[in-house]
């Protein structure tokens, strides 16, 4: 009598098909978020196949939403031949630059509408944070965001102190 193998015991069993789909389907995912980025953008992700490379430029040449699907198949057809992990976390360290940067542009915002808020004593809010800051630059914005507002004008002075303190976060750092 022959005994049935039980199919929990082999460790060295292929994947199932369900699952090779999913690898296919992921790495059709890494392909199209790559066609999706700008090329300042995809220099910074390490491609060593120049096929994958080319298919990556041809498919954004494309508009046909059905050629462009079956291209993305094709990319991801390529994929299977490379390790995704370096181009995955490649494109998760360009995300998380990318939050980081809006981070600091909301943060910036909100110091902007504070020390407008502030009026003239907004410049001691600024002063506190970066201590090299330009007093009278900042006492005239805020004048002049003071003008604006009573006449109602659009708010030049507003836009302005973003860039300032933009700069001055560049300068000097956000600390």
């Amino acid at each position: 009598m022959r005994e049935q193998e039980n199919p929990f015991d082999g460790d060295d069993e292929a994947p199932s098909k369900s699952e090779l789909k999913r690898r296919m389907l992921a790495r059709q995912a890494i392909g199209e978020s790559l066609v999706a980025l700008t090329d300042k953008q995809l220099a910074r992700i390490p491609i060593t196949d120049e096929r994958l490379a080319q298919a990556i430029r041809e498919a954004r040449q494309i508009r046909s939403n059905s050629a462009r699907r079956r291209h993305l198949q094709y990319i991801g057809k390529l994929m299977r031949d490379i390790d995704p992990e370096p181009l995955q976390r490649a494109l998760d360290d360009l995300h998380q630059q990318h939050l980081q940067a809006n981070a600091k542009f909301h943060h910036l915002e909100k110091m902007r509408d504070e020390v407008l808020g502030a009026g003239i004593d907004g410049v001691d809010k600024v002063l506190a944070r970066w201590p090299d800051a330009d007093r009278q630059q900042l006492r005239q914005i805020l004048l002049q965001h003071q003008r604006e507002s009573k006449l109602g004008k659009p708010p030049a002075a507003a836009r302005r102190l973003f860039r300032y303190l933009r700069e001055l976060q560049g300068n000097y750092g956000s600390d």
